[in-house]
């Protein structure tokens, strides 16, 4: 992509770019208050029978999810005007969604600033080994690896993951604000549920809220993986690399149907958010819709999502992903 077609690309994104209070505002409305009456809702209906609660649960993961995507979107200080009002919401989202907002939000933005960037991997982002890096590993490496790309230990073990550990830990070097804001989550995190199973009884409480998180949990680290991780994903060293070409090119749009597109906050049109992030969720259709360049980025849709699943190593050389089999197969027979 020529030098000056990417920089008209940025400028016909950016009058989307838009806050717009009444839109999010509604859209706190018609998700954290139906979240919260679900929340209620489960508790009732357990007096009737436990399997309620947990349906009630599940039908809550659908706005837990909506929730955190308004969390991501103030992480990024695209949802409302002000800043600290952005900061303000996403520690009240944060604690709904079980994230220390200073904390994720430097690693989602790290994340995003070196997107596709080989050699800044590591933070805010799966975890992809090159072909040759796996080449070079040691058997305890790679079996680290397998097990991490394992979609059990990924999608099932990787909500809890989250939730117990990831999110609770700052990092060596956090600075003392980041800190703070962790260890004050996690505080509150125990003082609030700790109190609710105190008064509800540990089987009440698990079972109103652990289907929700793990649910949402595990559709958030779904989303995340499809929308980065397809056959000609891009990557490339520090030297080649190009921000608007990883955007467009190693940022999927995942098609979905219009009511999880609803449920997800529109973070399908991925490439469009990696582009600009300052355009919040409600506007990234509208944007997709009308530059007319971003349809070039890769389209995905939920039937052609899962043969991701089958993609572990980069492959440098050839620009794409690449299974273990394939990679055992060029052991065998090397070219």
């Amino acid at each position: 992509m020529e030098k000056d077609k990417k920089k008209l690309l940025r400028k016909m994104v950016k009058p989307f770019e838009k806050t717009s209070y009444t839109k999010s505002t509604i859209q706190i409305i018609n998700t954290i208050i139906p979240l919260l009456a679900l929340l209620v809702a489960s508790g009732f209906l357990y007096q009737v029978h436990w399997s309620l609660a947990i349906i009630s649960s599940i039908c809550a993961s659908i706005f837990l999810i909506r929730t955190f995507i308004i969390f991501h979107d103030a992480c990024h200080g695209s949802y409302l005007k002000k800043q600290k009002h952005n900061d303000l919401l996403g520690n009240v989202t944060g604690f709904l969604t079980f994230f220390p907002y200073r904390k994720w939000r430097r690693e989602h933005l790290i994340h995003h600033a070196g997107s596709g960037n080989l050699e800044k991997r590591g933070i805010g982002d799966i975890w992809v080994m090159t072909v040759e890096e796996y080449q070079a590993s040691s058997r305890f490496k790679r079996l680290t690896y397998r097990c991490y790309r394992n979609p059990f230990v990924m999608f099932v073990l990787g909500p809890f993951f989250l939730v117990f550990i990831s999110n609770r830990f700052n990092v060596k070097g956090a600075k003392t604000k980041e800190r703070t804001n962790t260890w004050l989550n996690n505080i509150l995190l125990i003082v609030v549920y700790g109190a609710l199973i105190y008064l509800l009884g540990a089987s009440q409480f698990f079972a109103i809220f652990a289907p929700m998180v793990f649910i949402s949990g595990m559709i958030g680290i779904w989303l995340f993986y499809i929308q980065h991780t397809f056959e000609d994903s891009y990557f490339e060293e520090s030297s080649e690399w190009d921000y608007v070409k990883a955007a467009i090119d190693g940022s999927s749009y995942y098609k979905l149907p219009k009511f999880i597109q609803w449920v997800t906050g529109n973070i399908g049109y991925h490439h469009v958010h990696h582009l600009n992030p300052r355009i919040p969720n409600y506007a990234l259709e509208a944007t997709h819709d009308n530059v007319t360049p971003l349809h070039h980025a890769t389209s995905i849709t939920i039937s052609e999502s899962f043969a991701s699943l089958k993609f572990k190593l980069y492959d440098e050389s050839h620009k794409r992903f690449i299974t273990f089999k394939e990679f055992a197969l060029r052991q065998k027979h090397p070219s």
